[in-house]
């Protein structure tokens, strides 16, 4: 069926002399889990896609959802297009699962938080008619689950997890756990030929209570199974049941990582002797196998390994995968004083003549995509893949050139993303993402996230400067390069006050002769340390010059939705600068937000109304940014705070020409009248994910080209995606 398609592009490269591009993967569709929720629950109650499967011919997924006590199935005869295809409640929680033919191996755990009276079993779901058709009972809590090449067995690793409030996690916890073979007879699990393969004693950190967590198998039969709190690894042969060997997963010295959480990304320390504490492992080939070295009770170094079975070392990553987060915005500054991005999935497939191998990042929500270059080599780094918040499952379909991302992560009571599967194509094209990017410094990555804001350099086309928000301490602002793809971010300016790093909630920017304005958000109702907003006068070097605070009389009725945006018009005397507030104060009407002027020749403040448009139940519309078409032309982002199609993400042009700002405290405020420049909701929902809220920068560069930034919140309730738009000469 693809034999045209490859036909018809290689002529068209032929034909135009360049090279083909490598083949390289884009995301094509998001499925949100909480569309497979039937009728009788409720859609607002947390969500997990966790461990996930695909049938033969790759055209059905399935997931555990342990929030859910349930499998989900998932229809992608059309990969772009997902559809909810089936919810089977079962009776516990699922924790791993896998497909023969039309029907679902699912593993279940019965016991709850019963950590001394571990149970469970494993389920048999009929795809076609979506119900639990047989049970076998496993006589402990079940983990991982896969099948045989051969499909005759199918192998489980029972680990009777511990309780991590118990002693503080402490070894051992027993019952011990174990390795589990039962039987494949006509498709069917046949319980009586179950076969506990004992684990302890092999292990050198607590040898009587093991932690089997994930298994895998090879051509041969042998499964490679991973003991992540004992850090160690054994090799059991599975026809037999016989431990073949077993080793240590040794530890690694971690150069330039960031070890501390201090809100500031900084590469420069480093870790000695971290066990590797694998979770997720598959073969690379009857010889080798890849682990993701999550860590879980005293370890975790923070990268993936391959070992070849006699237990040596091939590779390992050391402190790369930390590194590539740091550049692409995602990495997880608050997890920096743990276990950083936390590779926990590994998934290896074979497309084309290509061996791959996929790394999830739970922390950081990215898969990183390797392709194998043999024995005795380092892996090559291919591309990252920005997933739903939490990977867990990773599933390549090579057969029809896909591959597949589970999320177990749901934020939805917090107003964030939900719980998603997110589905990728490979082809010769060019990667979608990054859309943004940082250089190295020194040779060290130039860490970055939150982006709330952009401002143009007045000198020169495509040349950038955004802010980060209070994620991050001190406050910096980053230097862009917008001429290259991705975009790139060249250095950082730190904020500064009094000659000592400063730090504000920084939400707009604007340039201006000598430096910059920026623009500070309050929060007058945080408890502990109220916040104003701030008018902050910048040099070009980063020192705060001036602070400038709202007048009482129009402070008083600040919330904690303020300043935005900030532009500025005219010089010297004649400069104004204005700010967007991002929701209405107490003393607005319903629907109107303020427009604040600002004299810096006269201190006179003026005010008018932005009206905003009416949100869908249950969301808010807000403001999120400023910039200055000209003397009296300007656009705004005008947004909610919703996902996806449905959500309202739009630039918003106004003009203040013949308008006179009020004094503060007048009763009549002139409101301006607002034109659609753009609808940004197709722009973001063309990126495949979930369509991201908080569209927060924008500018418009020397040349007249219009820019557009996505704010990822610093990694926190976030997946850590920004999406960068150049969408070029501003529409007129």
């Amino acid at each position: 069926m693809r034999q045209p398609f490859v036909l018809a592009a290689l002529a068209a490269v032929l034909l135009s002399g360049t090279a083909m591009a490598e083949p390289l993967f884009n995301r094509i569709a998001t499925f949100s889990v909480p569309q497979n929720l039937p009728a009788d629950r409720d859609p607002k109650k947390k969500t997990v896609s966790e461990i996930i499967a695909a049938n033969g011919d790759g055209t059905l997924l399935a997931y555990t959802d342990a929030e859910q006590k349930a499998l989900g199935i998932i229809d992608i005869a059309d990969p772009a297009n997902p559809k909810p295809a089936g919810f089977v409640p079962l009776e516990g929680e699922s924790t791993s699962v896998t497909i023969l033919g039309d029907k679902a191996f699912v593993a279940v755990v019965t016991s709850g938080d019963n950590f001394k009276e571990p149970a469970g079993h494993l389920a048999t779901v009929d795809l076609k008619t979506k119900q639990v058709v047989a049970k076998c009972d496993l006589g402990g809590q079940p983990d991982s689950v896969t099948l045989t090449k051969d499909k005759g067995k199918i192998v489980i690793a029972i680990e009777n997890e511990r309780d991590e409030k118990l002693n503080k996690g402490a070894l051992p916890q027993l019952p011990a756990g174990n390795l589990t073979l039962i039987g494949i007879k006509g498709g069917a699990i046949d319980c009586a030929t179950r076969q506990v393969v004992d684990m302890t004693g092999i292990a050198a950190v607590e040898p009587t209570d093991p932690e089997p967590e994930f298994v895998d198998v090879n051509q041969d039969g042998l499964v490679v199974v991973t003991l992540q709190e004992n850090n160690h690894l054994a090799i059991v042969d599975s026809k037999t049941g016989k431990v073949v060997t077993h080793f240590s997963a040794g530890s690694v010295d971690l150069k330039n990582i960031d070890k501390t959480r201090d809100g500031k990304i900084s590469p420069a320390e480093e870790l000695k002797g971290v066990a590797r504490e694998p979770d997720a492992v598959r073969w690379l080939d009857n010889d080798r196998f890849v682990t993701a070295n999550e860590g879980d009770w005293k370890g975790g170094s923070r990268g993936f390994t391959i070992f070849r079975k006699d237990g040596t070392v091939e590779f390992d990553s050391g402190s790369d995968v930390d590194h590539t987060a740091m550049r692409l915005g995602h990495y997880p500054e608050k997890r920096s004083g743990a276990k950083g991005s936390e590779p926990e999935g590994i998934e290896v497939a074979t497309y084309g003549n290509d061996r791959l191998i996929f790394v999830g990042l739970e922390r950081a929500s990215l898969v990183l995509v390797y392709k194998d270059e043999g024995a005795g080599k380092a892996p090559r780094f291919l591309q990252a893949l920005p997933t739903g918040i939490g990977p867990e499952g990773l599933l390549a379909i090579p057969q029809r050139d896909l591959f597949v991302s589970a999320s177990e992560t749901d934020v939805g009571e917090k107003g964030g993303a939900r719980s998603a599967v997110m589905i990728y194509r490979r082809a010769e094209q060019v990667a979608a993402y990054p859309t943004i990017q940082s250089a190295d410094e020194n040779g060290l990555p130039i860490g970055w996230g939150a982006l709330s804001g952009l401002a143009a350099d007045r000198t020169a086309p495509g040349k950038l400067f955004a802010i980060t928000d209070s994620a991050y301490t001190p406050s910096r602002l980053l230097q862009i390069d917008a001429t290259q793809k991705p975009v790139k971010i060249t250095g950082a300016i730190t904020v500064t006050r009094d000659g000592k790093p400063a730090s504000y909630d920084l939400e707009g920017i604007a340039t201006r002769e000598g430096g910059f304005w920026l623009a500070s958000e309050g929060n007058p109702e945080k408890k502990d340390a109220p916040l104003a907003d701030i008018l902050l006068r910048v040099s070009a070097k980063g020192e705060v010059e001036e602070e400038i605070h709202l007048p009482e009389a129009l402070a008083k009725h600040a919330v904690r939705f303020g300043f935005e945006g900030v532009a500025v018009i005219g010089t010297g005397a004649d400069e104004t600068v204005w700010l967007a507030v991002q929701r209405e104060w107490k003393d607005d009407p319903k629907g109107k937000a303020k427009l604040l002027s600002y004299k810096p020749a006269t201190k006179e403040w003026g005010v008018l109304h932005y009206p905003l448009s009416q949100p869908a139940a249950g969301f808010w519309m807000g403001l999120s940014e400023l910039v200055a078409l000209g003397d009296d032309r300007f656009a705004v982002i005008e947004r909610d705070n919703g996902f996806g199609a449905k959500a309202v993400k739009t630039l918003q042009t106004f003009s203040i020409k013949g308008l006179k700002p009020a004094a503060i405290g007048a009763t009549e405020i002139p409101t301006v009248t607002k034109t659609l420049l753009r609808d940004l909701t197709p722009d973001l929902m063309k990126a495949g994910g979930y369509g991201l809220d908080k569209v927060e920068g924008m500018t418009v560069d020397k040349a007249g080209n219009l820019f557009v930034v996505t704010d990822n919140d610093g990694v926190d309730d976030s997946s850590g995606e920004t999406q960068f738009f150049a969408f070029g000469p501003l529409p007129r």
